[in-house]
């Protein structure tokens, strides 16, 4: 880390303070991944951190998400961890076809942050590297309308874009949430009438 990430991090940390929380049990790579989100801005990377901690304490109070709390979810069997790549991120294939769009969004949502810390976690298993990302393919193949599911989609992504937040165990409000988590999406077997959907939209 050189001098100028330090002194980031320092302004980072006082800002925190100001805005009433604590940085006390964040590590230096947690931190410097807010930092890096909100381009080295301390100011706005200790709002960003603050609306995180706020978002997670109130989504995932017990510091994870069980699986009793998205059971319906996991009954449909549609995601499949496949073990790590050759640079040590965590794969998960999505079988479009076996998911259908929910009732309860709530339960949705939280099925997402279910998804991303465990598969983000089955890569470091606790350890903070700074680069906790994953690897998603999305299997299309066989799917129909009825898996086409518009709010699902737009919560998924806003779960996985950039602004998303940066530890794995820690992510962010709406867009802000899991923090560059996600370092490549691959999509199989893409039917005619998706990329055609795609390109109206």
């Amino acid at each position: 880390m050189d001098r100028n990430q330090e002194i980031a991090l320092t302004q980072m940390r006082k800002s925190v303070e100001k805005l009433g929380s604590s940085t006390e049990s964040y590590g230096e790579k947690t931190l410097m991944r807010f930092l890096i989100a909100r381009s080295m801005d301390p100011e706005k990377a200790a709002k960003m951190f603050c609306q995180w901690k706020k978002w997670r304490a109130e989504m995932v109070p017990l510091g994870y998400i069980s699986d009793s709390e998205v059971a319906n979810e996991l009954a449909a069997e549609k995601l499949y961890l496949q073990g790590l790549s050759k640079s040590g991120h965590p794969i998960v294939i999505v079988k479009v076809n076996k998911h259908f769009p929910s009732k309860d969004q709530v339960q949705f949502k939280k099925f997402v942050i279910h998804l991303l810390d465990k598969t983000i976690a089955s890569s470091f298993k606790g350890r903070e590297i700074g680069n906790e990302k994953l690897i998603a393919i999305l299997d299309l193949k066989n799917i129909t309308y009825s898996n086409v599911d518009t709010r699902g989609l737009i919560t998924g992504f806003q779960f996985l874009q950039v602004t998303h937040l940066p530890f794995y165990s820690m992510q962010t409000i709406s867009t802000e949430t899991h923090i560059a988590s996600v370092m490549k999406r691959y999509i199989n077997l893409v039917p005619w009438t998706t990329l055609y959907v795609s390109c109206q939209l």
